[in-house]
């Protein structure tokens, strides 16, 4: 089967995108330093550890497993970590994805699919989010991801290195077959902690805001199933493997829930009262984020198989408490 180069496969949304890729005839080449990715989670192909900015030892992973493409999820996505300390998102995010593209230049390889993020956008003027609209983060990690892009675009243009950009909005859920799933340290996202309160492992789900101009006063948010992502970007490389040309599109399902329906979600799933505390909105965080994700199914094909968030929330429940 030909090898697909995944560097952060042992993370949570590259390790989903593994068994898509394996389960669509690949051998996916998991490439990670296993700095924040885990050893584990890599099952549906050979392990290379190794780090973006060690030019050797990529040039010696490429010469190994002769992958036909590259699909990047090596990145730092703290947001909080990225305002504190810019540097390392930087060095990390595009040094390391410099490296990256550098080697598979060496290498001969014509197609690559990058993570992106829906952050690239800051806070959009209107919704729903399509492709055209401004791209203004509001912080070190958004501003890192579309400096990314845009290298991207630069070295399709002068080289011939054809990319798909995949902005995907909240990452949720988990592999509905139980094989991988999400493991932060810290845990940031809203849905793992939501079920951390249930299980009693923190005391309450913090809820940043209750006076936004929506309905119920919380944010809300598109929130598109890893394993829904995980297909969008076999899809993307297939649409390369056409003859595609660099392009980035959303990944989301054009959808919004709030966060209070998603405590609500989670205490119909796991049967538990949820212990809430109210705090203050936090700086820069947008009443409203939703895609339009006109463009990837048009080009793509995607279309998300999970759409409501009790069946997302499922998919999570399962994994953690199979974890704990």
């Amino acid at each position: 089967m030909p090898a697909i180069l995944v560097t952060g496969g042992a993370g949570y949304v590259g390790s989903h995108a593994c068994k898509a890729l394996a389960a669509a005839g690949y051998t996916p080449v998991a490439y990670d330093n296993l700095g924040r990715g885990h050893r584990e989670l890599v099952r549906w192909g050979p392990l290379e550890v190794g780090d973006l900015a060690d030019r050797a030892r990529l040039d010696e992973v490429f010469a190994r497993h002769r992958p036909e493409a590259v699909m990047h999820f090596a990145a730092f996505a703290y947001v909080g970590e990225s305002v504190q300390d810019p540097a390392l998102y930087y060095r990390n995010n595009v040094g390391g994805t410099l490296e990256l593209v550098e080697a598979t230049r060496r290498a001969g390889i014509e197609a690559l699919v990058f993570s992106s993020t829906c952050s690239t956008y800051g806070v959009p003027e209107r919704m729903p989010i399509d492709e055209d609209t401004p791209q203004r983060p509001i912080n070190p990690y958004g501003a890192t991801k579309l400096a990314i892009e845009r290298m991207l675009a630069d070295y399709a243009a002068a080289y011939g290195l054809r990319s798909v950009s995949l902005r995907y909005f909240n990452a949720a859920g988990c592999d509905p077959d139980g094989e991988t799933g999400e493991r932060h340290d810290p845990e940031t996202h809203v849905i793992p902690r939501v079920l951390m309160a249930a299980a009693g492992e923190i005391e309450h789900v913090e809820v940043f805001g209750t006076d936004y101009p929506t309905p119920d006063g919380t944010c809300l948010r598109d929130y598109v199933h890893v394993a829904d992502l995980a297909q969008g970007h076999v899809q993307a490389l297939d649409y390369l493997k056409r003859g595609g040309a660099t392009t980035a599109v959303n990944l989301g399902t054009g959808r919004a829930f709030s966060v209070r329906e998603v405590i609500a979600a989670a205490e119909q799933v796991t049967g538990r009262r949820i212990p809430v505390r109210e705090a203050p909105r936090r700086p820069g965080d947008p009443p409203v984020l939703v895609a339009d994700p006109a463009r990837a199914h048009a080009l793509l094909g995607f279309a998300p198989r999970y759409t409501e968030l009790a069946p997302i929330v499922a998919t999570a429940w399962r994994w953690h408490t199979r974890q704990r």
